[in-house]
């Protein structure tokens, strides 16, 4: 007999999950998150979770008030008896502390993968982590979808003549070269030099973009300090256009001005993330069909290959 699938959001997610649980035919479970006046928070189900394939979504982007009340929302499912908990983690948070770069430093993105895992989580789904190899952080199955099952079908509706593909620093080369494998396309990349995080020293392309309308790819745009420079270098180097794809939305500190200043005819993102404020820039796609599908397919024991271009 299959288990009962129940659908639960934390607050950080929300507009996202009510879109998955539509798609998915199925309406987001009834819960309660509070915050007490020190700011602690509580998390309980308004309804029985007993015996359930439980498929929890939130982000667990910065404040860490998100990665806490999802701990809460496994533990409470654990602790009602659900018998099956799937973490859906459309942002994994912290993944660009996927190593030891320097002495005395934590690997953070290890750290909550054993957290998630120590908590109760029997199974893992999220979209393009900022390094592929965080999967074998995880001691519990990790579906790892990829964005260009989103981008793809809008790029092609672009038609551009001239269409090159940029990476805005070499880790980036990888998922940039499937981008323009898919499109037959050549690829150029921006090598850079940081003084510290957030801080760009220096940078030149390696490659010819003149005339070329270039689209930049990367995982996420935080400060937007990189891409920004990036499309400007490019631009001076004499692209026909420029356009920056980035599956999470993290823009913090100066990122909204930075885009706005800058010469990007579009930054396309996806809803892993909510935006803080809309930008005349910024395209929003949503990856709701991409997860509801998934979380159909997971249930049901089937293979989500058919969700990888």
């Amino acid at each position: 007999m299959s288990r009962e699938v129940k659908l639960f959001t934390g607050n950080n997610t929300r507009d996202l999950s009510e879109k998955i649980a539509y798609i998915y035919g199925k309406p987001l479970g009834k819960s309660t998150s509070e915050k007490f006046s020190d700011g602690e928070l509580s998390y309980n189900y308004d309804e029985s979770v007993r015996g359930c394939h439980v498929f929890l979504i939130q982000s667990t982007c910065p404040p860490s008030d998100n990665i806490i009340e999802l701990l809460l929302m496994i533990d409470a499912a654990r602790r009602a008896s659900a018998q099956y908990v799937t973490l859906v983690v459309p942002y994994f948070g912290y993944g660009r502390q996927d190593r030891k770069d320097k002495p005395r430093v934590s690997i953070a993105a290890k750290l909550f993968a054993d957290v998630l895992t120590a908590v109760g989580a029997d199974r893992l789904m999220t979209c393009d982590l900022h390094a592929g190899q965080i999967q074998g952080f995880f001691d519990i199955p990790v579906d790892h979808l990829d964005g260009s099952y989103i981008f793809f079908p809008y790029l092609e509706t672009l038609n551009l003549d001239n269409m090159i593909f940029a990476s805005p620093d070499v880790g980036g080369v990888t998922r940039t070269r499937a981008y323009a494998k898919h499109f037959a396309v050549e690829m150029v990349v921006c090598d850079k030099h940081r003084k510290r995080a957030n801080e760009i020293a220096s940078m030149q392309i390696i490659g010819d973009v003149n005339g070329k309308d270039v689209i930049l790819i990367d995982d996420l745009i935080d400060t937007g300090g990189t891409m920004c420079r990036a499309a400007n270098l490019i631009k001076e180097k004499g692209a026909k256009s420029v356009r920056a794809v980035c599956t999470h939305a993290v823009l913090s500190g100066n990122a909204y001005e930075n885009i706005e200043n800058s010469v990007l005819e579009e930054l396309v993102v996806t809803d892993t993330l909510p935006l803080r404020k809309p930008s005349s820039k910024i395209k929003v796609l949503t990856v709701a069909d991409l997860l509801a599908k998934a979380i159909r397919k997971v249930h049901n024991h089937e293979s989500i290959s058919s969700l990888f271009v």
